[in-house]
């Protein structure tokens, strides 16, 4: 079972996320909670999976993250965000938040993510902005992110963009039909490469090298 703690402020989030995910098989959600109850809570329920809310009336989300990465056995955390608080996601994954969603995710989606997060997987929500990838990688070029893609060979991006869809090792290992070995060297070669410390890192650089690109960023609209 993949132990999740949800900390928001509102109520009616914090009901919505629980309904969804105890309707997994997989996942039991152990606690939801307001933002000052947080560290706490986690020291008592050792949550696998922490959903944050970025901005929080009784305590910052930013804080409560620190204090999750300083527990002797830190959960995996995502952020909860809206598309106003860009510039906090981007300190957030600075701070080691494994990635962030919207609060109005799919539902259908929101088991998929926790068993991502929970597999080591990078999540990202699939709207993800310009001001985050900018936010967290500074201003660099698209040309910059290009080249470094350039480096990877075939098979190294098309590990990058199920990285980026936020799939873990394993997952990629069925999808291509290698071995979890095998996957844990490539991405281990795309880090490299790419000069980027962190899973989430490398995909944000995919976003900014244009490998993701969708309709609403403007091609194919």
């Amino acid at each position: 079972m993949i132990r999740v703690l949800v900390v928001d402020d509102e109520a009616l989030i914090r009901t919505g996320f629980q309904r969804i995910l105890d309707a997994a098989d997989d996942i039991e959600v152990v606690a939801t909670v307001p933002g000052g109850q947080a560290i706490r809570t986690a020291q008592e329920t050792q949550p696998d999976v922490v959903l944050l809310d970025i901005r929080m009336p009784d305590v910052d989300g930013l804080t409560v993250l620190a204090g999750l990465r300083r527990l002797p056995r830190p959960p995996v955390v995502a952020m909860l965000t809206t598309f106003d608080m860009d510039e906090y996601v981007a300190t957030a994954l600075r701070s080691g938040a494994a990635g962030f969603l919207l609060k109005d995710t799919d539902p259908e989606e929101l088991p998929f993510l926790v068993r991502s997060l929970a597999g080591g997987g990078a999540v990202l929500s699939s709207k993800v902005t310009r001001t985050v990838v900018d936010g967290y990688l500074g201003a660099g070029p698209q040309e910059s992110a290009a080249r470094g893609v350039a480096r990877l060979t075939e098979r190294e991006r098309a590990v990058l963009l199920l990285v980026a869809e936020g799939l873990s090792n394993a997952d990629i290992a069925g999808r291509m039909h290698l071995g979890t070995g095998t996957v844990k060297d490539h991405v281990s070669a795309i880090l490299t490469k790419l000069q980027v410390g962190s899973r989430v890192q490398a995909a944000l650089l995919a976003e900014r090298a244009g490998l993701l690109r969708r309709p609403q960023d403007g091609e194919g609209a």
